[in-house]
């Protein structure tokens, strides 16, 4: 890709949500405008923002990666990531939105009167948030190194430095207008390629169906492996080799690879023939998430299918930086409003990375070997159209990513920095909130730098399963159901996020290995997570039932009465 135009494009999308946060630091004042926009954001505007903080990472890079190394089955990050909404739609929205709070440990404590449950909501929300905001800085420096061969921790530091400005700054007011700006410009980033992607495709004479058969290269392609790999071969394979295979270092040596399992080290570089099949890879180390995660796909595909819509239509109600907005409603029927036009707007928003994904797959299939899968998005306007138009398509698509780094990693830092201001530190000042800034951001930004990366939506699948498994128990029976106590609600959070946690992290690990009969229960653990902490906060409230909050009925009448009507009532 030319970085001549790229860079440029990336520098003009941080000035304009710099400038765009400014404008909204004009008008943010009081401490309300910096928490929750002092409750005053539309139905329009709020649903922009939403959308615009939503759509990460993850939505942009990741699913078109996904769906270009395991195929269609991939269709059920972005099917899941819109439902989400609708179950966000149909419990949570409106009664969120009138129990007054500001945070999820807000709420946890109006509901239940317990500064102990209100900790541990927070330490939950700060860990949600920092799992969420890793692939979003780790997006980051893989577009800036893409687009110039920097370094890869430079992306993440440039919107890290960005977003803590925007936040610290404005708060609340200053991202509603930065994110609401910035779900326009990701979906015009997307979808202008996209068109010219699929005249090019249509023109070319390339195959009509990217998944019917085995991927193959369409040109002769030299891959460079990045990190060590174990290439698994149906039939023998023709391949040119620079580096060490199978312990043998080559120089420029034609080799004909026999069926079977062959390792090769970091810093080879292959040169496959034109129409070769792209062979099967793994990671050597074992311990790459999106690995893991692919082999329990293929041993259990159904579990591992349910558990990703498990964990992707009921985690979405717990992501903090997602909650955080319905607070800027003027009213439930507000919040309401804002959740139908989110469902339209991030579900125009989906129906385009698949393109990328299955485009990928036929014009960039070495990235299955090189570990950037998630590279497709910024690739392909280069690979398919070139020249002077290729370059200004990739400028625009790289623009977009940036975009959607910056945004969402703008609501997580606001989230995150919320509970630290509200929780941690000793005041609940805005010179406190912008220390709280500060150290949102920090975390995560060091882990970015000092861990290798995870392919970005399998890490903020991460997430989603966490939160599924600790929020959304919470919420639901918080608002739901009068004979929930705080020893249950502490409970299912603990033990419902906490086995998610662990399991995820296992597999990280590479525990239990490949095959074993647990593999596919650590990997996708929402499937069971999300129902033991329900069972357990039910449980445990029942058998505690002398510890339900008094004044419960009046907390949950404010939590589903309409606010005309509560007025009235009170009057």
């Amino acid at each position: 890709m030319n970085s001549s135009y790229a860079v440029p494009a990336v520098a003009l999308v941080v000035v304009a949500t710099v400038l765009v946060g400014a404008f909204g630091l004009r008008i943010s004042r009081t401490t309300s405008d910096f928490y929750v926009a002092s409750r005053t954001v539309g139905p329009r505007l709020n649903a922009a923002a939403i959308s615009g903080e939503y759509l990460s990472a993850a939505s942009f890079l990741g699913i078109a990666g996904l769906v270009l190394v395991q195929g269609p089955d991939m269709l059920w990050y972005p099917v899941g990531y819109t439902a989400g909404y609708l179950v966000l739609l149909l419990f949570v929205a409106a009664p969120l939105r009138r129990s007054g709070a500001y945070t999820l440990p807000d709420f946890a404590e109006a509901r239940l009167a317990s500064q102990a449950v209100r900790r541990l909501a927070g330490a939950f929300v700060v860990g949600v948030g920092w799992l969420y905001l890793l692939p979003q800085l780790q997006g980051a420096g893989l577009t800036l190194t893409v687009l110039t061969g920097a370094p890869d921790w430079l992306g993440g530091v440039i919107v890290a430095v960005v977003v803590t400005a925007i936040v610290a700054a404005g708060g609340m007011r200053s991202i509603t207008f930065v994110q609401a700006f910035q779900y326009w410009l990701k979906l015009t980033a997307l979808l202008v390629p996209a068109l010219f992607l699929i005249l090019a495709w249509q023109s070319d004479g390339a195959p009509r169906h990217a998944f019917d058969e085995p991927a193959a290269f369409r040109e002769q392609r030299v891959v460079r492996v990045d990190d060590s790999i174990d290439l698994t071969l149906d039939r023998p394979l023709p391949v040119t080799v620079t580096g060490t295979v199978d312990g043998r270092t080559h120089t420029d040596t034609r080799l004909e690879l026999p069926a079977g399992t062959h390792h090769i080290e970091r810093g080879t570089r292959l040169t496959f023939a034109e129409g070769a099949t792209v062979p099967h890879a793994e990671r050597s180390g074992g311990g790459n998430l999106s690995t893991s995660q692919a082999e329990s796909r293929e041993e259990r595909p159904l579990y591992a299918t349910y558990g990703l819509i498990l964990a992707t239509f009921l985690g979405t109600m717990g992501l903090p930086h997602v909650v955080v907005r319905f607070y800027t409603s003027p009213h439930g029927v507000a919040a309401r409003r804002t959740t139908v036009a989110v469902l339209g707007l991030i579900g125009a928003f989906y129906l385009l990375p698949p393109v990328y994904g299955a485009l990928g797959r036929l014009y960039a299939p070495e990235l299955t070997l090189t570990g950037d899968p998630d590279a497709a998005v910024l690739l392909l306007p280069d690979r398919m159209i070139g020249g002077v138009g290729g370059d200004l398509l990739g400028a625009l698509v790289a623009g977009g990513a940036f975009a959607a780094f910056l945004s969402t990693a703008s609501g997580l830092t606001m989230a995150v920095a919320g509970v630290l201001t509200q929780d941690v530190l000793p005041s609940r000042g805005v010179r406190h909130f912008r220390l709280g800034t500060v150290l949102a951001m920090a975390v995560p930004l060091a882990a970015s730098v000092l861990v290798g990366g995870l392919p970005v939506a399998d890490a903020v699948g991460l997430a989603f399963a966490v939160s599924a498994s600790s929020f959304c128990p919470l919420l639901v029976l918080g608002i739901w159901w009068r004979r929930l106590t705080p020893p249950g609600a502490a409970a299912g959070m603990l033990v419902g996020g906490g086995s998610a946690l662990l399991a995820v992290a296992a597999t990280m690990a590479g525990y239990p290995g490949q095959g074993a009969a647990l593999h596919a229960l650590l990997a996708w653990p929402a499937l069971w997570s999300v129902p033991l902490g329900f069972l357990t906060m039910v449980l445990v409230s029942l058998a505690t039932p002398g510890r339900v909050p008094p004044g419960t009925a009046g907390v949950l009448a404010r939590f589903h009465l309409p606010e005309e009507l509560r007025t009235e009532v009170t009057t």
